[in-house]
């Protein structure tokens, strides 16, 4: 399904002649983190409900547009972007423009992170791990080489983190099994930082060695 249409138009964008007691109102009775502000049909960028509290209630928003915030997304933008987006801005609301910048509507965090959610990487079961090597080391293709040739499939894989130089990588792993594929890595000088089976799996074997050892003692 085409990310554009979650896009939603239910919020009437403010204008830079609204009062800020309007918007104090506007965010008393919803949960957004920011609502959107346009003039002549032109996005400036939105105000936070953190801000819009600090003003006088008196006030206009274009006495305030010293904070306003001009965060977006494209209509064409990927879903991985738009939520990298609500993570570097700090928001639960994503205002979307077209090509010719026209304001469409806006992204609700909560439908980016169902469609998330829904992807394979969380959906199917697996185990996760966690590796990390020097930066200029590692390559996508290298890991993708070291899970399928130890008969496991890699269901997706992220840059988790980056410090030092050092970068670690979040697998997720479509079969079971991680210990040949641990060994693995460590042979091509990964270091493990976490890894765990899917708690499915995990309960199943627990299961069968407590039945294992039933049996072994009758």
């Amino acid at each position: 399904m085409p990310l554009n249409q979650f896009i939603i138009n239910d919020l009437n964008p403010s204008s830079p002649e609204t009062l800020v007691k309007e918007l104090q109102a506007v965010f008393k009775q919803l949960t957004y983190s920011h609502v959107p502000i346009l003039k002549d049909r032109v996005y400036l960028g939105c105000l936070s409900e953190t801000d819009v509290y600090c003003f006088e209630s008196d006030q206009i928003v274009s006495d305030v547009l010293y904070a306003i915030e001009g965060f977006f997304v494209r209509d064409s933008t990927v879903w991985l972007d738009v939520l990298d987006a609500f993570a570097q801005n700090d928001s639960n609301i994503m205002p979307v423009l077209d090509a010719q910048n026209n304001y469409l509507g806006y992204y609700p965090l909560n439908d980016i992170i169902s469609l998330f959610n829904k992807t394979p990487f969380f959906s199917e079961p697996g185990g996760i791990i966690v590796v990390e090597k020097n930066y200029n080391d590692f390559s996508f293709s290298e890991i993708s080489q070291i899970v399928e040739s130890n008969n496991a499939k890699l269901l997706g894989a992220f840059i988790s983190k980056t410090e030092n130089n050092l970068t670690q990588i979040t697998l997720k792993i479509g079969n079971s099994g991680l210990s040949s594929v641990f060994q693995a890595f460590r042979r091509y000088g990964y270091t493990i930082i976490s890894g765990h089976e899917d708690d499915g799996f995990m309960r199943t074997l627990k299961e069968r060695s407590a039945y294992l050892d039933k049996y072994l003692n009758l």
